[in-house]
């Protein structure tokens, strides 16, 4: 049955929903800052390590929010809304999408439009932070680590990212998320912050949950990610064939909560398990076998047996 629409009146879908193309003198102030305080932050953490000490309320607290906000992105934003890797309720997908905020690596279909851009051209002229394309030698390498780790955010022509979100247009759930980024960012430096104030009842132990749970919290979870767009792609095991240079290593798979395991990822972009190999730890997996378990998750993609077989690399 077709139905009249009010005049005046728009949907979801009519709803203009636009990237920016480029990124603005004050978009990149605001990235240095995202990137150049929370080094500050672990800093004076570890200076007040010395006149406060560090005590086990700092230690569950970094890791309660670096677990918790880290899911956010490798579940929420990375496999379950980038590749649809499985299927879940409406309030546990914006929850995540919460939590992802949280870590100040972007918007949500920023971050979602990006890494689809980046697997659609992997390592490749249009890879928006490809570590292979600044040369050999020393230099080469040193420049392209540093263009896939950090370089990369401060380009301006982030042109036809819209295109890649095409299908969140009338999803105003994660739009809302969207453009209340920076709301979500202050929350997750808010929780840990009020949580250390009133646990020790200290005004000191305020700050040093918002030091512990906040900054340091993102300065540690910044780089296990933009480790995955540069170590991933420069060093480590490569046993499935991928069009890419895209590479498994051990350290960035503990570190970022199973994302490390970038060339199984590669090779697999729909999986939402990564760590393909008994040995290889995937938490965030584990996370998504649970909601599977409690059945707030479904559809959960895996490959087959065969399909892994045929498209392990020819050793040598």
């Amino acid at each position: 049955m077709t139905q009249v629409q009010a005049p005046g009146v728009r949907t979801a879908a009519d709803t203009p929903f636009e990237l920016p193309a480029r990124v603005s003198l004050a978009h990149r102030i605001g990235m240095l800052l995202a990137v150049g305080v929370p080094p500050l932050g672990l800093l004076a953490a570890i200076i007040g390590m010395w006149g406060w000490g560090f005590t086990w309320v700092e230690l569950v607290l970094f890791i309660s929010m670096y677990a918790a906000t880290g899911l956010g992105v490798t579940v929420g934003f990375h496999r379950l809304l980038t590749h649809r890797s499985f299927e879940t309720y409406r309030p546990v997908k914006f929850a995540l999408a919460v939590l992802g905020s949280m870590t100040l690596q972007g918007p949500v279909l920023n971050w979602v439009a990006v890494h689809r851009r980046h697997h659609q051209h992997s390592d490749g002229i249009d890879d928006p932070h490809s570590p292979n394309l600044s040369g050999g030698g020393l230099w080469g390498t040193i420049a392209g680590w540093w263009h896939a780790h950090i370089g990369w955010m401060f380009r301006t022509d982030l042109s036809n990212l819209t295109e890649y979100v095409r299908d969140f247009r009338s999803d105003r759930m994660v739009q809302f998320v969207h453009r209340h980024f920076g709301a979500w960012v202050a929350l997750g430096l808010l929780i840990p912050t009020v949580l250390g104030g009133v646990i020790s009842g200290t005004w000191t132990g305020a700050l040093l949950g918002f030091l512990w749970g906040g900054l340091v919290r993102i300065f540690f979870g910044h780089h296990a990610t933009f480790s995955i767009n540069s170590i991933c792609h420069m060093w480590g095991g490569r046993p499935f064939r991928a069009h890419d240079n895209s590479r498994n290593n051990f350290l960035c798979g503990v570190l970022a909560l199973g994302e490390g395991w970038h060339n199984n990822h590669h090779a697999f972009p729909t999986s939402a398990r990564h760590g393909l190999a008994w040995w290889q730890i995937d938490l965030s997996y584990v996370f998504i076998r649970t909601l599977a378990w409690t059945r707030l998750a479904w559809r959960v993609r895996v490959p087959g047996r065969e399909a892994m077989d045929a498209k392990r690399a020819v050793p040598g």
